[in-house]
């Protein structure tokens, strides 16, 4: 049985989806960011990067999300196109724009406005920005057509929802209505069983909710470190 290590977080929630829709059997495995669980010596000896989700295959391990769907696509034959055959490189390539843009910008715009000290117009400015275009490019690109590469729903639709679920937070509340067919996309996947029953491991675990000076030294160590 795959053993997955996640918490609520957007790139967590990806992997919980798709066990999901695939049908996998997986042992849980809770990750409390916010208590500093990620940094133990056990969970480095499988993900070295501290992050959240991993997975631990009979033997296999698998971190980064983004990998961790590619695995899992390649493991189950479903929701990818075959190696080798068409519309694989499309799919590889907004399967990366998520894994380079979309997340790392709109983390860095929750980061920004929500927990950095001042000064921080500039940063704030800079990555509402960007994640603003990465979004603006996925509106685009589901204005054309209902899924990420077509008619069929993929692992690159799961990796999109992660994070859309999350827009009003990255930036701010009135930002979905600038973002009408991501919402319409969301709506959809939401109604899926498979979301359903993802969403709902809020319930299989009580992870920290407050973000004092300890969750904050735990998911941003560099405020105890001053290197520059």
């Amino acid at each position: 049985m795959i053993k997955f290590y996640y918490n609520m977080a957007p790139n967590p929630m990806k992997v919980a989806l798709c066990l999901e829709e695939m049908g996998l059997p997986y042992e849980l495995v809770p990750v409390d960011t916010r208590k500093g669980e990620q940094h133990a010596p056990e969970y480095l000896a499988i993900n070295p990067n501290a992050k959240v989700p991993a997975i631990v295959d009979d033997g296999e391990t698998v971190f980064d999300s983004n990998a961790i769907l590619l695995y899992l696509g390649e493991k189950s034959g479903k929701f990818m196109p075959a190696p080798g055959s068409k519309g694989r490189g499309e799919m590889l390539s907004w399967l990366m724009f998520v894994a380079s843009g979309i997340g790392p910008y709109s983390g860095q715009a929750v980061h920004f406005r929500n927990f950095a000290p001042e000064p921080k117009e500039y940063a704030v400015n800079r990555y509402t920005f960007e994640a603003q275009r990465h979004w603006g490019i996925l509106e685009a690109r589901l204005g054309k057509q209902t899924y990420m590469c077509g008619d069929s729903f993929s692992i690159v639709d799961m990796a999109v929802w992660g994070w859309s679920r999350l827009i009003p937070f990255v930036l701010g509340p009135d930002a979905p209505k600038q973002f009408p067919n991501l919402q319409r996309h969301l709506a959809e996947i939401n109604a899926r069983p498979a979301a359903v029953r993802a969403l709902a491991l809020k319930d299989k675990h009580a992870f920290k909710a407050e973000m004092d000076e300890a969750a904050k030294l735990a998911m941003f160590p560099h405020l105890g470190k001053k290197v520059a």
